[in-house]
């Protein structure tokens, strides 16, 4: 068998991922005839049938498929291998992207922020506000360093910080409402009235619907501040960050509607990078230094309804950064159609 190149093995790749020539060219900026040929000498050098060429798609046979998960593992530890490099040859990052989610308690996360930046003139925060899925979208499509968001802790290419839980509870202003309600209503009586949600910033990642009425009229929003007024003001009702309505909850402005049939829920907020990506020395220090605050984040939080108390994460130890379970865990399907998000 004859040695196979790096070059042969990406236009593999490019076509398994792209399913076709044509496309794989376009994607890695070569011609047709040449990614074709480096595919046909990769099958000659290993003596193996990569590609069923018969369909209407290029296929990878049984044989292609095992071969191109173990190309993957290595060209994964070129692109980390070329990034560690690049970093080595420019010194301290000039930009750090970060993104923070609808979850985020805004003032105690961008002071956190602000503290580390004022520490580091000759590093840019670049700063992104993103709802649902569109933080993690952004770190899976490479046009972030570091999110402050919920995540799905299952899935292995993530590694993380826990920095508070935040408890959402379904509210409602007396103003919305054109009958007395029982303490605890059922989705039959709120689909009478406007619920408001959240539009998903994702682009492609498949929609989430986070308690969403079938059937119900909704109003769409931004994000949680534009939420809260919508409630308030009595043109719709739906899920809040307990810490945004203590306030109103204490005082009566809001009413909490949860219960057995309108639960709420917890979301977990986190600090979450890739693991494929070696950070660089102001992006490690990053972390370092939110690892380091976390616990003086949640005291903040303390009796806002997020970090301690009921339904959130008791003061403890500092955290640790963790990493997700090595089960497998598939990239979700692209989807053009986006949808709201009772969250």
């Amino acid at each position: 068998m004859s040695e196979f190149t790096l070059h042969d093995l990406q236009c593999f790749d490019a076509v398994v991922r792209a399913g076709g020539f044509q496309a794989a060219a376009t994607q890695l900026h070569r011609s047709h005839p040449a990614v074709f040929a480096a595919v046909a000498k990769l099958e000659r050098q290993l003596g193996l049938v990569l590609l069923d060429r018969g369909g209407y798609r290029v296929q990878p046979t049984e044989a292609g498929r095992s071969f191109h998960a173990r190309a993957q593992s290595l060209l994964r530890e070129l692109e980390g291998l070329r990034g560690h490099a690049r970093q080595l040859a420019v010194g301290e990052e000039s930009e750090l992207r970060v993104v923070i989610g609808d979850l985020c308690p805004r003032p105690q996360v961008l002071a956190m922020l602000a503290r580390f930046f004022a520490q580091c003139p000759g590093t840019r925060l670049a700063l992104y506000f993103e709802a649902v899925a569109g933080p993690a979208e952004r770190l899976f499509d490479g046009e972030a360093d570091l999110i402050l968001h919920g995540i799905d802790k299952r899935d292995p290419r993530l590694e993380w910080i826990d920095l508070c839980k935040v408890p959402f509870v379904p509210v409602v202003a007396p103003a919305l409402l054109t009958e007395p309600l029982p303490r605890a209503p059922g989705p039959e009586r709120m689909r009478a009235y406007t619920q408001c949600v959240m539009r998903d910033t994702a682009r492609h990642t498949p929609p989430q619907d986070h308690f969403l009425i079938e059937g119900a009229h909704q109003c769409t929003v931004a994000d949680q501040l534009m939420k809260k007024e919508v409630i308030l003001l009595g043109l719709g009702w739906g899920h809040m960050p307990r810490f945004l309505i203590e306030e109103e909850l204490r005082d009566g402005r809001l009413r909490s509607i949860a219960g057995r049939h309108l639960p709420g829920s917890v979301e977990e907020l986190v600090a979450a990078r890739r693991r494929d990506r070696s950070p660089g020395p102001v992006a490690s220090r990053l972390w370092a230094h939110i690892e380091a605050e976390a616990p003086a984040l949640r005291r903040a939080l303390a009796g806002t309804g997020t970090g301690t108390g009921e339904a959130a994460s008791a003061p403890g130890p500092s955290p640790t950064p963790r990493r997700s379970p090595s089960s497998p865990s598939a990239r979700r399907a692209a989807t053009r159609a986006r949808s709201p998000s009772a969250r």
